[in-house]
This record gives C-alpha cells, structure tokens and sequence, in this order.
C-alpha cells in the first residue's frame, strides 16, 4: 500500500508555467514496490481520464504527444516524490491532474496507460486561461 498527494496546482495564464508535486508515502518496502512506474493523468470535465507522462523505475519515461516538449517527469527517489513541470500552458491543459502508482511488473510497458496504474491520489486542479 501508498498513499499519494498531489499538490502545486493553480491558475494560470497561457504560456505559463506550474510544477507538480506528488508525495508517495507508506513503509519503505511497500513503498518500494509499490512505485515500479509512476505517472501524471489528467480528467478534463466530460472527457475519459488520460495519461500524460509516466516514468519507470529504472527511469525511461513516455509522454502523450500532446505534451511532449513542454511537460517534464521525474522523480526525488530520496524525497519518494514524483515531479511533473509543465510549461508553454496552454487553456487545453486544465484539468484535474492526478498523480498514479503501480505495483505491476508490467507497468513499464504502458507508462501511461490507466490499466497499469493501481494507486491513485486525490487530484491537483490546473486551470490555464487565455
């Protein structure tokens, strides 16, 4: 078991810029085993859930075309902190952004796939306006 937060999500204009945190707690062990990929989705209101960048444990990392170039995972393993920095905003980024975790030896074949994530945080907004 881990428990993730979100947090860093706010308001802005586009072309700015917000970073994503996202802590992962639990014992070091399930900790540990519990974060073989983690990833950053997004929720837009009326839309399906959809992976925007993942990263797994050895650290190759996958992002939706929509973002590459402008949006960065990574991760503090020491801090057991996932990381996403967004920049170039753009209004069709707003969305409830949740951070994921998977305990599947399998994650790192989808890292932004939904079905490969079993953990889930509460959700961080992002709102970018025009």
């Amino acid at each position: 078991q881990v428990q993730l937060v979100e947090s860093g999500g706010g308001s802005v204009q586009a072309g700015g810029s917000l970073r994503l945190s996202c802590a992962a707690s639990g014992s070091t062990y399930s900790t540990y085993y519990s974060t073989l990929c983690m990833g950053w989705f997004r929720q837009a209101p009326g839309k399906e859930r959809e992976g925007v960048a993942g990263i797994a444990s050895h650290g190759s990392t996958t992002y939706a075309d929509s973002v590459k170039g402008r949006f960065t995972i990574s991760q503090d393993n020491a801090k057991n902190t996932l990381y996403l920095q967004m920049n170039s905003l753009e209004p069709e980024d707003t969305a409830m952004y949740y951070c994921a975790a998977s305990s599947f030896t399998y994650c790192y074949t989808g890292l932004i796939s939904r079905e490969n994530y079993n953990y889930w945080g509460q959700g961080t907004q992002v709102a970018v306006s025009s």
